[in-house]
């Protein structure tokens, strides 16, 4: 049975390295469009609190460049890639709420997500440690 809850709880960082690959494309893509297409988007730059739309597209292509590595780390199952994933979901976060009053619903949706996924990152870590790490435990080896 504590296997079995083991298992699952492994699969809720799978997810977490999933969403992130995903959040971490569109915010490429985004990046992207704003940066080649300035004429496609259709937010006023006053709207933003600190950044003018050619800031915002490089932070959105590096950022999302980022988040689809740091996810990648996730997949694979790796320690760093989980302290990496909160620092960058944390500032993540912090760009939708700055971005809030130029993208309303999307900055919302994408705040959602990133409680989801701090919430899978954080949740039993503890419990999964050692199944995650490819050659266990320190403590495992010497023993």
């Amino acid at each position: 049975m504590a296997a079995k809850r083991v298992e699952s709880w492994t699969g809720v960082i799978d997810f977490a390295g999933v969403m992130l690959v995903v959040l971490g494309a569109f915010n490429f893509i985004e990046g992207l469009v704003v940066l080649l297409q300035e004429d496609r988007i259709t937010v006023t730059p006053a709207r933003f609190v600190v950044l003018d739309t050619t800031t915002w597209g490089w932070s959105l292509l590096i950022f999302g460049a980022l988040m689809v590595t740091v996810g990648a780390g996730l997949l694979t199952h790796r320690g760093w890639a989980r302290i990496v994933a909160m620092i960058a979901v944390g500032l993540h976060a912090i760009g939708q709420v700055l971005s809030l009053g130029a993208l309303p619903v999307w900055s919302l949706l994408m705040l959602a997500l990133d409680v989801v996924v701090l919430f899978a990152l954080t949740v039993r870590w503890s419990g999964i440690r050692e199944n995650l790490e490819p050659y266990g435990s320190a403590q495992s080896r010497l023993s």
